[in-house]
């Protein structure tokens, strides 16, 4: 049997994030993906936004990473050439009762360390974006859009240069701990036993899945995955914003919001669609949800042509893997170590949603650390 210092389940950011922390740290590493190729799916169909901070409750995992994992991903950006730009969002109070929720929420970023986020009356908000419709708005000007997919595989050239190997069509069928490690069968076209001193669980919507598999590992610490699916409709002809532009968010996400890419297209979404319990990964386009659409949008730019004229049109789906169901509050991160199951050597990453993309380097440090 091929014996391996650490094995990461899961090639999309997160595995690929940790695969680069276990690797400069001198570890010989394995990454296996059941997919045919890096961050097929929760890593490449999100907004593909730098997040600044602004949502997530004072010293959770998601505000302490987000804020962290920002600063580190421009620093990245900028020094490894990889796309992204720093274009600034506008979060908009779109009546009067929306403005203490817009107060609160600008006061949560400041606890979160987001020290540039500023309230701004319509007025400034008009100067910035004349198009958009509001009586205020939350100013973050570091938020930003990046390439995600020249992040990870800017990501997983580095883990490779320091000795990592990568293993595509590759899903974990079944661990088991033993006294000095984990025996992992790998399935796939070429199957492989291996025995690993470390693993790293980073399978995104499957993670709970991959967990289930592990022999040892006690059940109560092995949460449902529920999948989210959010759709995204994209804007025929020029953008009308220059930033991006979010509504007040609710519970499940942070509502149909303006996306630019980095071509400077316009995108619209994604909104809250909850799969069935037992659904497989579905990522179809309801087209049936132009209407839908078209209403939120206009809160905040009522200048969108009439869908029908095809200003609006199906683009893609993503899926958050959320560890609560349809009506819960929001869940943190979980990044569950030997100190929280008992298990050496095993880290389990759950419910890694947005902002996971913005956060990916500090959760890749975080995962490596509870290994050290």
């Amino acid at each position: 049997m091929d014996r391996v210092d650490a094995l990461v389940v899961g090639a999309g950011v997160i595995g690929l994030a940790v695969a680069r922390e276990l690797a400069r740290a001198g570890h010989e590493v394995i990454v296996i993906e059941r997919a045919e190729g890096i961050g097929t799916a929760t890593s490449a169909r999100n907004s593909e936004v730098i997040h600044a901070g602004l949502y997530y409750a004072p010293g959770s995992l998601k505000a302490k990473l987000c804020v962290e994992g920002r600063h580190a991903l421009y620093a990245r950006c900028a020094e490894r050439g990889i796309a992204h730009r720093r274009c600034g969002k506008l979060v908009v109070a779109v009546t009067e009762a929306e403005v203490p929720a817009l107060e609160a929420l600008l006061a949560q970023a400041h606890s979160n360390g987001v020290d540039d986020a500023v309230l701004i009356d319509g007025a400034t908000a008009r100067a910035l974006e004349p198009a958009v419709r509001c009586v205020a708005a939350l100013h973050s000007p570091s938020t930003g859009i990046v390439d995600s997919h020249g992040l990870m595989l800017s990501l997983q050239g580095e883990a490779e240069d320091h000795g990592a190997m990568l293993a595509l069509h590759s899903p974990l069928e079944h661990a088991a701990v033993t006294p000095d490690g984990f025996e992992v069968q790998v399935g796939g076209a070429e199957p492989m036993r291996l025995h690993a001193r470390m693993l790293v669980n980073a399978a995104g919507l499957h993670a709970s899945a991959v967990a289930s598999r592990i022999d040892g590992l006690d059940t109560r610490h092995v949460p449902p995955t529920r999948f989210c699916r959010g759709h995204y409709f994209a804007l025929a002809g020029r953008a009308p914003f220059s930033r991006l532009v979010y509504p007040m968010h609710n519970r499940a996400g942070l509502g149909v919001h303006f996306t630019l890419d980095l071509g400077g297209q316009g995108r619209f979404g994604p909104d809250v669609d909850w799969l069935p319990v037992d659904s497989t990964e579905d990522y179809a386009v309801d087209a049936s949800r132009i209407d839908a659409f078209a209403t939120d949008i206009r809160r905040y730019w009522p200048g969108l042509p009439d869908p029908l004229s095809g200003a609006l049109a199906p683009a893609y789906s993503g899926i958050r893997p959320k560890i609560v169901g349809q009506g819960e509050p929001a869940a943190d991160f979980r990044i569950d170590g030997p100190e929280l199951h008992g298990v050496p050597g095993l880290v389990n990453l759950f419910g890694i949603e947005s902002p996971g993309l913005t956060a990916s380097l500090a959760i890749g440090a975080r995962a490596a650390s509870l290994l050290a």
